[in-house]
């Protein structure tokens, strides 16, 4: 194997080396990587040492352990864009191998596997914590324990069981050891997840999403855990070792591809978009609720979009009460593993830098978090990546077979014990979209370290006390783990080691040595307490969360707090809180000096700790204000009535602003009155006004509906339009049982009465009755063929092989001309019809060859022929019913363009998928689902919105196919295909 060696200076150097699964040909000798100054790559370790990479980690001796997935998407392979591609799935189970660089050369000569077993299909994570190696491969978390030390696993069992997301990426993720000694990890929104842990407590946690693959089609929102809570979507996790404890983080994330966890305990994560340039990395405020979804995981970002909302706040419901702040949206993206730099073999600048690998951007991302109030803001630098212009017009299908510079797709990682970087590479033209071009499960992984570094893996002693010391210190994190583990067992015995380690100068090291001597009463814990007042905030945060951990709970510290408590400390207050009784107090802890025991005698309460952390909120610190909503969680209504008395006014129009941020938030119902008066209040700002409406909105009571339906109906004028919104939008969910007096925004659309539904099932009866001779079958198919209703019904009885090929044929004399687009669309995958000329299409190949005139293609795009104008948004002209196709020319070439045309049913994203639903009164409906709960609200190809309870539904059948009519239904000729692609390539 030939040493791969690239500088990730900014400027260029050669990359050598070789692939040896490609042709000679395809290699690509100038392959670099532009990054981080100062630092180089080099090729640790390729196929066939390992294949397709999913996870790494690092394991004490330095050994790098490789999770795989070559059995990933097996009901897309052979990929059918490839038919000449090998396959090359393995039977018995994807495998876990441990990669080794004996010699020090700094390129890996060892490769062994550890285990291969049939229940690893695609695992998605691997962590190893001393003899025992965790493998998360939905349904299962699974451990494997090496007994022996031979590299061989001898017992094997099943911790947790129940997650959703078999043979999905958005499945169960890897986990990590946290600093206090419990293991952290994320699952996708491939859900439900329905987990019992080893102490009996049940998560149930699910969302509209269905899809991804033919195993992911039961997905549940709405359903409650138990701890009460409905918790959404993607998840991050907590599990005490024993596997007990089970504990949802935060939930509400699309698919999160790995929570890393810090040695203060903060949490850091990237999340995936929905195709439209919203990924984002982001800290984890424990209890919050990420956005992804609405609040019960019954609709889509889509279908809550308001007026005037941009796709970026909208897609994490940003100005929804109860939501967490994003973090760094930045844009398209495919992210992947995320890792924390805590090392020192690096410059000091990355120390901290929180490593978040794209996929989909060919990008290792470095984020510089930076403490802001309550929580962080995140400046994004580039830390690896294989492209030299700009990758933020990425997008997941976006293919290149030539530029091999798109090819880097790092999908892990990882901290090594030298303080060295190891970037796990799946190396593929195309990430995302659940297919694969590489025909032969090509990876590798590079390592990351100064110029000129070699490799020295240290020799760590688990058997002493200072050499477990030494081990806590180690910057590969589950190391550390196992360190911590070790010393929690000794107890009192480290206590002179740890007190020494915690008096360091390196705060990341005082921090790790904080979790432990929280653990051990009487000094240590004195130490802890102290630490609450230590004059780095980050340690007081730190010190905060170890005491949790060892049981001693907010209340009983709060009164050692010296003023003004850090904006950073009140997130973990509040999440200590929310499950206490209002009046509960907490009683000083022993090791508590007497001063403060005997000046705090009766302790404090909850509700007087949310009141005080009420009057530090200075109306401007979004993730202040949703702490204190988590604090408030379940005793909003009872804090109300103390919170107005103490901070606001009794007089609604004098509200200070911060205070009617706080009512926002918490929306009681209390408050209705005084929300309508400030919403009528022409004497306030436009602002306060519409946040009045808003926080009305979110109070799921008749009496908040009644007011809204007020507002919509009598004015003042100047709010009627918002009101009316909301009116007509909360009529589909939260007010649906409510009948709201108020003219809605747009009128419910109709498709038929009583008497034109029962003409059409009597055609329909005639179209399939024995006795119905030829002449009256055509009669019946030709008559249901002209309206909507009826087009709908033959499509249905065609995707059921209902009809006889002489029908199939009299039907697509007739529907091609049907009034509907949607008809028309769903027809072309059913009905032959050839295109206008009757002339056969090329292959792609020969389209891209054809030169297209963008003016022509215009006329094509908004004319009659393509009707692309009636779904799709092009610059400012066009609807937004399909994807907006202003920026397609930054996301395809031409080739792909041309395909995606001609296939739209090769993959189908999120949110664009087809249903056709029967009605119990015999209507017939199709479109995409945009909210799924007591009531079903559906897009139809028009734009048009149309929502349906539950209970009417008498049938619903998704479609297999885009809604999207094929080329041929568009009846357009290869040149104007050509032409139509030319236009979009050019942009508006």
């Amino acid at each position: 194997m030939t040493r791969l060696l690239v500088s990730i200076l900014l400027t260029a150097t050669v990359l050598t080396g070789r692939l040896p699964v490609l042709a000679a040909a395809d290699r690509d000798p100038s392959h670099d990587f532009p990054g981080a100054d100062g630092l180089e790559v080099t090729l640790w370790a390729e196929s066939p040492s390992l294949y397709n990479p999913t996870s790494i980690d690092v394991d004490a001796r330095g050994r790098v352990w490789v999770a795989e997935a070559v059995n990933y998407r097996t009901f897309r392979q052979p990929d059918p864009n490839q038919p000449e591609a090998v396959d090359f799935r393995r039977p018995e189970g994807d495998r876990i191998v441990i990669l080794e660089d004996t010699n020090g050369d700094g390129v890996c000569d060892s490769s062994k596997v550890f285990v291969q077993d049939p229940d690893l299909h695609a695992p998605l994570g691997v962590a190893v914590i001393g003899n025992r190696v965790l493998v998360s491969c939905s349904p299962h978390l699974i451990i494997y324990t090496d007994e022996d030390g031979d590299d061989r696993p001898d017992r094997k069992e099943i911790l947790l069981t129940g997650f959703g997301g078999y043979d999905h990426d958005h499945g169960l993720h890897s986990l990590v050891g946290g600093p206090d000694g419990r293991w952290y990890f994320n699952v996708g929104n491939a859900g439900p997840h329905v987990v019992t842990d080893r102490g009996g407590w049940t998560l149930r946690s699910g969302s509209i999403y269905n899809g991804g693959t033919p195993h992911n089609t039961n997905n549940t929102p709405g359903l409650t855990s138990d701890d009460g809570r409905i918790h959404v979507g993607g998840l991050a996790l907590r599990v005490d070792p024993d596997g007990t404890g089970l504990t949802v983080l935060a939930h509400n994330f699309r698919n999160s591809y790995e929570v890393a966890v810090d040695s203060f305990g903060d949490l850091w994560q990237s999340d995936n978009d929905d195709e439209v340039q919203a990924c984002r990395t982001s800290w984890v405020m424990e209890g919050g609720n990420m956005g992804f979804f609405s609040a019960d995981g019954t609709r889509s970002w889509r279908a809550d979009r308001r007026p005037g909302q941009s796709i970026q706040t909208a897609h994490w419901h940003q100005e929804d009460p109860g939501v967490l702040p994003a973090g760094d949206i930045y844009g398209a993206g495919g992210p992947t593993g995320v890792a924390v730099y805590e090392g020192q073999l690096l410059p000091a600048r990355f120390r901290g830098m929180i490593l978040n690998a794209d996929a989909g951007r060919n990008t290792v991302f470095g984020h510089i978090a930076h403490p802001d109030g309550a929580g962080f803001r995140l400046e994004r630098t580039l830390f690896l990546s294989s492209r030299h212009e700009s990758t933020e017009d990425y997008v997941w299908n976006q293919v290149s077979m030539d530029d091999r510079s798109t090819w880097f797709r790092p999908s892990d990682v990882a901290v090594g014990t030298d303080g060295a970087v190891y970037v796990a590479d799946w190396y593929d033209p195309v990430v995302g979209g659940h297919a694969m071009r590489e025909g032969s499960g090509y990876g590798r992984i590079l390592r990351v370290a100064p110029r000129g570094s070699r490799p020295r893996s240290p020799q760590l002693d688990f058997s002493t006390t200072s050499g477990r010391i030494e081990a806590l210190k180690n910057p590969a994190i589950n190391v550390r783990h196992f360190a911590f583990q070790q010393l929690r067992e000794e107890g009192g015995s480290a206590l002179p080691e740890l007190s020494k380690l915690h008096q360091s100068a390196d705060a990341i090291h005082r921090a790790r040595a904080l979790w432990l001597l929280s653990l051990l009463e009487g000094e240590g814990r004195r130490i802890t307490l102290e630490a609450l007042n230590d004059s780095n905030t980050a340690i007081r945060v730190t010190a905060a969360r170890a005491l949790r951990a060892s049981g001693v709970t907010a209340l009983d510290w709060i009164p050692l707090l010296e003023e003004p408590v850090p904006p950073a400390l009140w997130p973990e207050i509040a999440v200590q809180l929310r499950d206490v009784p209002l009046e509960n107090r907490g009683q000083p802890p022993g090791e508590t000096p007497a001063a403060v025991r005997t000046r705090n005698e009766e302790g404090v309460s909850r509700a007087e700790v949310l009141l005080a952390m009420a009057g530090q909120y200075d109306g401007q610190d979004r993730f202040f204000l949703e702490a204190f909503g988590i604090g408030c969680d379940g005793s909003e209504a009872a804090l109300y009535p103390r919170l107005l008395a103490a901070l606001g006014d009794p007089d609604p129009l004098k509200w200070p602003a911060p205070f009617a941020d706080l009512v926002w938030r918490l929306h009681p119902a209390a408050a209705i009155p005084d929300l309508l008066k400030r919403a009528r209040a022409e004497e306030l700002s436009p602002e306060a006004r519409g946040q009045a409406m808003d926080t009305l909105a979110f109070i799921p009571h008749r009496e908040a509906a009644d007011a809204m339906g007020a507002l919509a109906t009598t004015g003042p004028e100047d709010i009627q339009s918002h009101a009316q919104w909301w009116t007509q939008f909360r009529s589909g969910n939260d007010w649906r049982d409510y009948k709201v007096a108020a003219r809605p925004e747009h009128p419910r659309p109709t498709t038929g009465n009583e008497v034109e539904r029962d003409r059409m099932a009597s055609l329909q009866a005639q179209l399939l009755a024995s006795g119905s001779s030829a002449g009256e079958r055509s009669a019946a198919a030709e008559a249901l063929a002209k309206s909507r209703e009826g087009g709908l019904r033959l499509v249905q009885l065609a995707s059921q092989d209902r009809l006889s090929k002489e029908v199939m044929e009299t039907i697509a004399e007739h529907i091609f001309r049907n009034p509907d687009l949607g008809v028309r669309a769903l027809a072309s995958h059913h009905f032959e019809r050839p295109s206008r000329t009757g002339e056969a299409f090329p292959p792609i190949d020969d389209l891209v060859e054809m030169e297209g005139h963008p003016g022509r293609g215009r006329r094509v795009y908004f004319g009659a022929t393509a009707a692309c104008a009636q779904c799709h948004r092009f610059g400012e002209a066009g609807r937004e019913v399909g994807p907006d196709l202003t920026a397609i020319r930054t996301k395809y070439d031409k080739a792909a363009l041309l395909d995606a045309i001609m296939n739209p049913s090769a993959a189908i994203a999120f949110d664009y998928e087809g249903w056709i639903f029967t009605l119990k009164n015999g209507e017939t409906l199709s479109g995409f689902v945009i909210a799924d709960g007591d009531t079903v609200v559906i897009r139809d190809i028009t734009g048009e919105q149309r929502s349906m309870a539950r209970e009417e539904i008498s049938s619903r059948d998704k479609l297999e196919y885009s809604l999207m009519p094929d080329n041929l239904t568009l009846g357009m000729t290869p040149q104007e295909l050509v032409d139509l692609a030319a236009y979009l390539l050019r942009g508006p």
